[in-house]
């Protein structure tokens, strides 16, 4: 890795979402997201039975969508301020935790989660492999691990840079391939106006 911008990590160093600004970002990020979570459900093929850790869940919108279709969802994410939105946003009746956490540290038992999935998140993990190698722990054998994020260009800059270049994507792919993960692949995805890249793997 020879600068920083070609980690899949690259934003590494946000310092993260708190305060009024924390609380109207949580707010903003309610709105526009559905269509990523139904892309998480189809590339990990949820069903009722699953139970989905979602990491760096924000507001809760793709937890929320998992738990109606019939999944048991843990979201995680290290802002408080997220947490409180996504509680205030989440029915009592729905099957779905917030936990406060980083993909780093799941708060999550060993063999826990048939679904791992982090949407426009992993390119804020603190260390990329600590977060896969806490991945592959809470998930049972066969279970399947997401990541989505919103393909960018390479040399983009400030908030069009958040997200994946190809070349990121790539790079991710293959440092899952590193820690034993299997039927890994990069799926290059139009959501709406809105182009995504994902890579998809499952635990051997």
């Amino acid at each position: 890795m020879t600068e920083l911008t070609s980690a899949p990590n690259h934003h590494a160093d946000y310092p993260g979402f708190s305060g009024p600004a924390g609380l109207v970002a949580a707010l903003s990020m309610i709105f526009g997201r559905d269509r990523d979570a139904e892309l998480a459900a189809r590339l990990s093929g949820i069903a009722a039975a699953d139970v989905v850790v979602d990491i760096g869940c924000g507001p809760g919108v793709a937890a929320r969508h998992a738990a109606r279709l019939g999944a048991s969802v843990t979201g995680i994410d290290p802002a408080p301020v997220m947490l409180k939105v996504a509680r205030l946003f989440t029915r009592s009746d729905d099957n779905v935790q917030y936990v406060e956490g980083t993909a780093e540290a799941l708060p999550m038992p060993d063999d826990s989660a048939s679904v791992v999935w982090s949407i426009a998140a992993v390119h804020h993990w603190t260390e990329l492999d600590a977060g896969i190698r806490e991945a592959c722990r809470v998930l049972r054998p066969g279970g399947r691990l997401v990541a989505i994020e919103r393909r960018t260009l390479p040399g983009a800059r400030g908030h069009a840079s958040h997200g994946w270049t190809d070349a990121q994507a790539d790079a991710f792919a293959d440092r899952c391939r590193a820690h034993g993960l299997v039927d890994v692949r990069v799926e290059r995805t139009m959501t709406g106006r809105r182009s995504t890249v994902s890579v998809v793997c499952r635990l051997g």
